[in-house]
């Protein structure tokens, strides 16, 4: 998604432009918006799907919120209704939407950049569609979830059965009674583990045993304790944090990891034409291995400003760029604090780099 501040007189001369294709926290994007509105700024967005709701319609059918509908709201609209529940996910692209519409955000769709250089002071932002836009400042708002990352496992070539990231995972019912792998100790992976495991005779392969967090202290849920404790607004613990790979424990996860619903083993070492082969040496037949291994960011069409460091993430310091005036960042993972990249936290991120910039226009 492409957001373009002012097309003046059909030439686009344009104060800002914020670049975001879409991925499941299409609410970054909209969160920027927002704050640029209401200090009076004038934008224009390219939106690279075809609705204003990201690739939330594209997640697994069962995915919810990892934290309840009352400190999930994006700035200036309440989900509804509010509370301790936890939001799906189709909860969640119809609050999009609806936001989108409420604040009626102009939107151009099916433009997805494809190059930002900079030349005198001014960026030049090229969509795959042809169209070029001119901008004085630039936010990258792609966040941490854009490229689905699978590792490279010895003989993973020879495996005659599917391997798939958890990115394209819809539902269960296509891995009815089979012999299922899922790779990662994450939030996704252990909750499509879940599922999985009333139907079909689920692994799930981690490094580490799964560590869980109890998602509720003293009747309140832990993002409560986050907010009124001060860690939600402390820039380092939440980097720290959000490194973490603790999963919250919902839906009595505790005990059904406990009673083996999935099972829980290290690691396999590499593929056979059947299946894998474990630590200890013995194979395991194998219908399908599911990769919950996170994602990597994409920010390859900004390579020419040289504001990314050797492994291809941005030289930032809590949203702004350290070596590219103009270039600034939201919804990186751990960006300002460790609510950051999620509905909760994309606000108060998106406030201060937009803060940021008015007061360099000014």
């Amino acid at each position: 998604m492409l957001i373009t501040i002012h097309n003046v007189g059909g030439e686009n001369d344009n104060e800002s432009c914020f670049r975001c294709p879409s991925h499941w926290w299409r609410a970054i994007g909209i969160s920027i918006r927002v704050h640029l509105k209401q200090r009076g700024l004038s934008f224009l967005i390219l939106e690279a799907s075809g609705e204003a709701a990201g690739s939330w319609p594209n997640y697994y059918d069962s995915l919810k919120l990892f934290s309840p509908a009352k400190y999930s709201s994006l700035p200036g609209l309440s989900i509804l209704p509010p509370g301790d529940r936890y939001p799906n996910r189709d909860e969640v692209v119809q609050y999009l939407k609806n936001y989108a519409s409420h604040f009626q955000l102009p939107i151009t769709f099916h433009q997805r950049v494809e190059q930002v250089s900079k030349e005198s002071g001014v960026f030049q932002v090229r969509t795959t569609s042809g169209e070029t836009y001119t901008a004085r400042n630039v936010i990258c708002a792609t966040g941490s979830f854009n490229k689905p990352y699978i590792p490279s496992i010895q003989g993973q070539e020879d495996f005659k059965g599917t391997i798939v990231h958890s990115a394209f995972y819809k539902k269960p019912d296509p891995f009815r009674d089979q012999s299922i792998i899922v790779v990662g100790r994450g939030n996704s992976a252990v909750q499509i583990a879940m599922e999985l495991a009333e139907i079909s005779n689920t692994t799930l392969a981690v490094r580490e045993p799964v560590s869980l967090v109890p998602q509720r202290f003293f009747g309140k849920d832990i993002h409560f304790w986050f907010i009124i404790t001060g860690i939600d607004s402390h820039w380092r613990i939440g980097k720290s944090l959000a490194k973490a790979s603790s999963v919250m424990d919902l839906d009595g996860y505790k005990q059904r990891l406990k009673d083996g619903k999935p099972k829980q083993k290290i690691m396999f070492t590499s593929f056979y034409e059947d299946g894998v082969i474990w630590p200890d040496g013995s194979k395991e037949k194998v219908d399908s291995v599911i990769f919950a291994t996170g994602f990597r960011s994409n920010l390859s069409f900004i390579k020419d400003l040289e504001g990314l460091d050797p492994k291809g993430d941005p030289l930032q310091d809590r949203g702004v760029s350290t070596v590219v005036p103009g270039l600034y960042y939201v919804g990186l993972s751990g960006q300002r604090t460790f609510a950051s990249a999620t509905l909760r936290g994309v606000g108060p991120d998106a406030k201060y780099v937009v803060k940021h910039i008015h007061k360099n226009a000014k």
